[in-house]
Order: C-alpha cells, then structure tokens, then sequence
C-alpha cells in the first residue's frame, strides 16, 4: 500500500500518556469515590439501571493492582459518525491489553454495532494496528449508525459476546452510541453476565461533555481543520475584496464548533443557535444582524466579510422550528397522500390545509429552492432532514432581497455578493492534531484498565487537559450519571445528555466582548494547517474553548 510521507511520519509519534497510568501496569490500582446520581430524573433511572445506576467515579492512582495478570478478550466497535483520533483509542486499548498480558487479544467488530449483533468480526494483530496509528479515519474496522434498541439485537449481542468469549465490549461513541453502552452493560448484568461495557467520548460537535469529562475526542481536530479552512477563506476575501462568504459548519444541536472556529479565526459574523433560541430572534432578525454588518463594512469601502452559520441554526430559530415541527407532523399522520403530490405547487396547496396559517405565511415567504428542500427531503421516519438544508444559502439569498431594498431606500450603497460553503466531511476524518492523538491514546489506554480492574458501565474519562499531557489525570465516568430522560419517539427514553454552547460560560463571553468590533473591522485571524513539529505553543495546544472554560 502506497503512504504520504506524513502517514510514514505519523506512524513513528508515540502518543503521550497522563503520569498516573504511564508506569508498570503492576503499580496501577483504581480509587472510587461516593456513589453518584444522575444529572435529572433520578428515580426513573435508578428503577431503568438497577444493575448500574449510582456507581461511584474513579480515578487510576499508584497502588498495587492486578491488571497485568490477565489474559483478557475484548471487543470494540466504532459506533457513529467519524472522529479524528478514532485509530488511536483502539490503539491505546491494544497497547494496554497486551501491556498487561500479551495473551490478551482484541476483536475489532465490522460495520458498527451491528458487527455485534451479526457477530461480524476480525482479530487485531501488531502488524494491522501499526498501519493505523495516529491516523484520521474509521476505515479500521468501518462505524454504523445501527442502535442495539429491541429485544433481538440485545439477545443477539450478549450470544456474540459469549461466543467469542469476552471479557468485555468497549464502545466508541457519542452521547447516543453511550446510551447504548449503558443500556448494554445493565442488560448484561440482568442476564447474570459478567462481560463488562466500556464507552469512549467521541464526536466532533463538542456536545458530550460535563465537568468529568472536558471534551469529547476528534473536536480539537476538526475544528483546527475548519479553522484553516475558513482563515484562508478570509485572505481570499480580504485580498479580492469582493465577496461576503457564508460557512456552514456541523453541529445540529449545538454551536460548540462554531463558536471555536469564531475564537480562532475572528469572522466578521457567527450565529450562535443557543442565543437564537434563548432570545427568540426570528429569522428576519438574524438577516438584520448581518445586514447591520454589510452595511457599516461598505460604508468603510470593505464589501467582503464572512458569516459562520451552525448546521442546525434553522431548527433554533422559532418559526422555522414551528414550521418544522408542523411539517413532520403533518408527514406523519398523513405522508402516503404527500408522496403522491407530484407538483410543488400541489405540494403547497395541500399543506395549506394541513399546518398553521401563520407557518403556510412563513413557508411562503423562503425562496423556492429552500421551500422545496424542506419538503421534498424526508429521512426514514418521515421527518425534515435539517442538515441538508443550504441554511447559508437561504441567509444569502434574504440578506440580497433585504439589501436591494435598502439599496432603493438609499441606505445602503456598497455591493454584495454572496458565496457559500459547507464544511463537514472536511474535518471528520483528518490526521488527529498532537492533542486529539494522545487524548485518544490516553482513553483507550484507561478503556483497557477500567476493565482489567473490573468495572463495568463506565465512560474513559481523561481530565486537566489544558496541562501538559503529562498532568493529564485519567478515569472512569459512571454512564448513567450522565443521564437524563427525554421525549423521544412518543415516549420517555434514557439518554445521555447533550451539552450546549452555555450563554453565561466562558467562550461565550469572550466572543460576546469582541464579535461587535468584528463586525465592523476586519480583524481575520490565519491559523494556517495543524502542525505536529515543532513547539509546543503550536502543536500541542487544546481548543480555546477548553481553555476559556478553565480559566
């Protein structure tokens, strides 16, 4: 197989581990603290998780243990969207595996979980593993979005586990595929099984997170990756001086990559979902907002700028939502009679007796192209697929409509034109920055000791990561503590709970004292690529985010 000369590169790096799980295998124990309770809803899900409800924190600490005297069989399943650092968990786990006993061996299951259900699989080896370190991506074993929900797939995933005779299950994932870690580690015990769950806190959206575990895996990457992207972007404008641009960035249900791109890169505008919903800014504010900035820059001779939108700004925003919510309501009940609609103007004219006058008034309003997107692209449930809505699209095409008014009024007297761009796929799969390669490492590595010391149902946890990877402290999160229940498909289900982009928190603040002087003066920041030689004030850093959170 041919390599980049980087790929060779990165192959040699040796991921850096926290002090407290660096030395002898022999010299590490774990210390549990007190019982904990999950973040809401305590007594449903104490009833939910009998086996696993309440377990204490723990943390690795120098002591005597037993973790190199096992032989130990483990699977692992990449569950999800991908993650820069994704190879190195599964590399952290194999190290420490065979760290502890080289006998020990470990399954890597095919497609996802339902590699488990299936019983889908393939055996590690040193050669195979050595070809993936340090590198971005999920072609190691291939991720799935498939979830372990119905009785069969439980039953089926236990018959696996106990055929291929597992010590335990580590799954990798986000706050979803944890759910079913959790989930899978209760059902094991109430079958009388001693085969251990182990999660790995993994998804670029920045959402699985709490004050046990301060970021979840492959975030630093992707957003360095778009922050590169979109730095570019801004010589290109401040250079031509021609072109506002409009980026689109992932992150459905919270803002966190696009208020860190906005930290390292100094945009002119970014939107923040959280802040829309928070202060029910309507859709025609948000094109005011930008309007404001256009205007003020043209009046410095400055007709260029950017804008960061988050992918599921238009799910914040409260008449799209409505309209939203009225659209998959409406599909649902009765999606058969739509699907025969062959027009969009047979398609309008049915919704106008099936949702709200004043969200028929507001479907009315968006331009064509946006109307159609909302209506023609369903997912398998019946309902809008809001991250393929051109959101940057349908912002430029109002701020135009908006600034040709202006423009008759005599207000505004520059030019604009608008381009737009999606950055997602960009940045799942890039080669992991120095941080993300040793957080990875270091969370598989305590992935393979919360289960040489036997505990099940936990999250591989690796704290203090604004210090020096040296200073990191590495643990284990009990699954359930993260827990609330939710409305989910007409009923109440257990889930672990998304962190959004906090308004009183740190990274907020810091963008809220700056982002009106952005607005006006160009004040674009060049990040430039991730680079992973040279000091450490350039290659090792964590996010801002991380570290405005822990100032």
């Amino acid at each position: 197989m041919e390599i980049s000369a980087l790929q060779k590169a990165r192959y040699a790096y040796q991921p850096k581990l926290p002090a407290n799980i660096a030395g002898a295998i022999s010299d590490i124990a774990v210390e549990l603290g007190k019982p904990t309770d999950s973040v809401a809803d305590q007594a449903a899900l104490k009833e939910l998780f009998n086996h696993t409800y309440g377990k204490p924190l723990a943390v690795f600490a120098k002591g005597k243990g037993d973790a190199d005297k096992k032989e130990l069989t483990v699977g692992v399943i990449l569950s999800g969207g991908q993650a820069p650092g994704g190879h190195n968990v599964i590399a952290g786990l194999y190290d420490g595996l065979k760290k502890g006993n080289p006998a020990s061996r470990l399954y890597g299951f095919l497609g996802g979980p339902s590699g488990l259900i299936e019983n889908k699989t393939m055996v590690f080896s040193d050669k195979f593993i050595d070809e993936y370190r340090n590198t971005g991506g999920f072609d190691i074993i291939g991720s799935g979005r498939t979830k372990i929900e119905t009785p069969e797939q439980f039953a089926a995933s236990l018959e696996t586990a106990k055929k291929l005779n597992l010590n335990a299950v580590v799954v990798i994932g986000g706050d979803d595929s944890n759910t079913n870690a959790a989930l899978l580690a209760e059902y094991f015990l109430e079958k009388g099984s001693a085969i251990q769950v182990i999660g790995c806190p993994k998804t670029i959206d920045g959402d699985l997170k709490n004050e046990h575990i301060e970021t979840s895996f492959g975030f630093d990457t992707a957003c360095k990756t778009y922050s590169e992207l979109i730095g570019n972007i801004e010589r290109d404008a401040n250079s031509a001086k021609k072109y506002w641009h409009f980026v689109k960035l992932m992150g459905r249900a919270a803002s966190h990559i696009a208020l860190e791109c906005a930290l390292q890169t100094q945009p002119n505008i970014c939107l923040i979902s959280e802040e829309v919903q928070e202060k029910k800014i309507s859709l025609n504010q948000v094109v005011e907002q930008i309007c404001s900035s256009v205007i003020k820059r043209a009046e410095n001779k400055e007709n260029f700028g950017v804008v960061l939108i988050p992918e599921g700004l238009v799910e914040f925003i409260p008449e799209m939502k409505k309209l939203i919510d009225e659209l998959n309501d409406a599909m649902g009940l009765k999606g058969a009679e739509f699907v025969e609609l062959s027009s969009f103007i047979d398609q309008l004219y049915w919704l106008s007796h099936e949702i709200s006058e004043d969200s028929y008034k507001f479907l009315q309003t968006l331009p064509p192209e946006i109307a159609r997107e909302l209506l023609m692209d369903r997912d398998p449930h019946g309902n809008v697929q809001v991250s393929r809505i051109e959101t940057e699209k349908l912002l430029i095409g109002m701020v135009e409509k908006r600034l040709a008014k202006l423009k008759a009024e005599g207000v505004y007297k520059g030019k604009f034109s608008g381009l737009g761009h999606f950055f997602g796929y960009e940045g799942r799969c890039a080669f992991p920055s120095n941080f993300d390669a040793d957080y990875c490492y270091s969370l598989g590595f305590g992935a393979f000791l919360l289960i040489a010391l036997g505990l099940t149902g936990y999250l591989s946890s690796v704290k203090n990561l604004v210090a020096p990877a040296s200073e990191w402290v590495a643990g284990g999160v009990p699954l359930t503590m993260m827990m609330n229940m939710e409305q989910r498909h007409g009923s109440k289900k257990p889930v672990i709970r998304k962190a959004l982009v906090e308004l009183d928190g740190g990274p907020f603040k810091a963008f809220d004292a700056v982002r009106d002087t952005w607005a006006v003066k160009t004040s674009f920041l060049f990040p430039g690529a991730i680079q992973y030689y040279g000091p450490p004030e350039v290659c090792d850093q964590p996010t801002k985010t991380l570290k405005l959170e822990h100032q």
